[in-house]
């Protein structure tokens, strides 16, 4: 009985340690293994700021003695804005090198297209770099998870700007003809409500791989429209700002927030060309001075001093960057359990996060039944040199 009730046991414990070490992919008790994709090359590899922050922030903390003891294992590869790259670059993440999770993979295209993958795998996918409202569907993909705020919802916030500031209002749309323009477009034109057919006088899409995007700038302002609404990333961002400048058109000009750096986006297109732009912001612009002397501001300007002092303090994106970096650090911190299910337990249960580079007020909260971060923005216009916040924090909250 005593032989048969040890032989029992023995094998219940095996297959306990079976089990868990099965759910625990990519952790040891020395290290956690995380894989990240980003455009470091590519019509999109402004954005590489944010991958070699994120590669920054956590070589640093691993100088530091790591997480709990465990050193970060970050693996960030290049996968240049294209789809199909990204779906080959995180098949090997989970594959290959089988990462705990994927975290700020970065692109609303890139990200689509490994979006059924990773969750068929139970991969985490955590904090992704893209405003989708796509992201907060835990009922249907239970393993992604959202970070900044949407982009429906924001593109809700510059219709209501809009109906409210301009007189007879003749708007024209530009978008990103993928999940990502489309999701502000439609954000935009629901909160326009019944009228926007009326409203709206030309609408354009433009390919990622379009060279420029100086015709359809040309057929927007020949509608004559007195509302500009600019759905685009920086490269054609800065184009379409500098192009609307050169013909002298100059409608209320709404540039949607991934666009918002002042160094990534209106320093190449032109300071007084971008002189009125209206975007909407969650995080403090670091060429605000009104943050120079919060807490916050000063944190993260110490932590650039001292890991990437030759970056441009300037760009917004290494604020943000450092942020969702800072998230991933605090949460990581406080989580007990590193098997998958255990990481998507704690991404999924942040209570009032306050981070450092956030506008105040703003804080992250999620829940199981919650995949949406972020949810609250705050307008802003370019005076020239800098945005300048006005009204009131307006919360997103679905």
């Amino acid at each position: 009985m005593r032989i048969s009730t040890f032989v029992t046991s023995v094998a219940a414990t095996l297959l306990l340690t079976a089990s868990a070490s099965a759910q625990t992919v990519g952790v040891t008790d020395t290290s956690i293994k995380i894989g990240n994709t980003n455009p470091y090359s590519g019509p999109a590899s402004v954005y590489s700021s944010i991958g070699k922050t994120i590669v920054a922030y956590f070589k640093a903390v691993n100088a530091d003695g790591g997480i709990n003891g465990r050193t970060i294992d970050l693996i960030s590869l290049d996968d240049s804005y294209s789809p199909p790259r990204t779906v080959e670059q995180v098949r090997k993440l989970v594959e290959q090198e089988k990462v705990a999770f994927l975290f700020q993979t970065l692109g609303t295209p890139t990200n689509s297209a490994i979006h059924r993958y990773v969750n068929a795998k139970k991969v985490p996918h955590i904090f992704v770099a893209t405003g989708a409202s796509k992201w907060g569907q835990p009922e249907k993909y239970p393993w992604t998870i959202g970070y900044q705020p949407t982009y429906d919802v924001e593109g809700g916030i510059y219709a209501n700007y809009a109906l409210a500031n301009v007189k007879n209002p003749k708007i024209a749309i530009l978008f990103q003809n993928d999940d990502y323009g489309k999701d502000y477009r439609d954000g935009f034109l629901q909160g326009l409500g019944d009228r926007a057919d009326e409203l709206v006088v030309k609408m354009l899409p433009y390919e990622v791989t379009d060279p420029t995007i100086d015709s359809q700038i040309l057929e927007l302002a020949a509608s004559g429209a007195n509302v500009f609404f600019n759905i685009t990333i920086p490269k054609f961002a800065a184009q379409a700002i500098k192009k609307s400048c050169e013909i002298n058109w100059k409608p209320l000009h709404l540039l949607n927030n991934v666009s918002s750096s002042v160094k990534s986006t209106l320093v190449p297109a032109g300071l007084e060309c971008s002189k009125g732009l209206i975007t909407a912001q969650f995080m403090k612009d670091p060429t605000d001075p009104q943050w120079a002397d919060s807490a916050g501001f000063k944190e993260w300007s110490a932590w650039m001093e001292k890991n990437m002092p030759n970056a441009d303090r300037g760009d917004i994106l290494y604020a943000y960057a450092y942020n969702v970096s800072k998230l991933l650090h605090m949460m990581l911190n406080g989580c007990d359990d590193l098997s998958r299910p255990g990481i998507m337990a704690c991404a999924t249960n942040l209570k009032d996060v306050e981070l450092p580079m956030l506008i105040p007020g703003i804080k992250v909260n999620t829940s199981p039944t919650d995949f949406y971060p972020i949810e609250a923005e705050q307008l802003s216009e370019f005076d020239g040199e800098k945005w300048v916040l006005f009204g009131d924090v307006i919360d997103l909250s679905r």
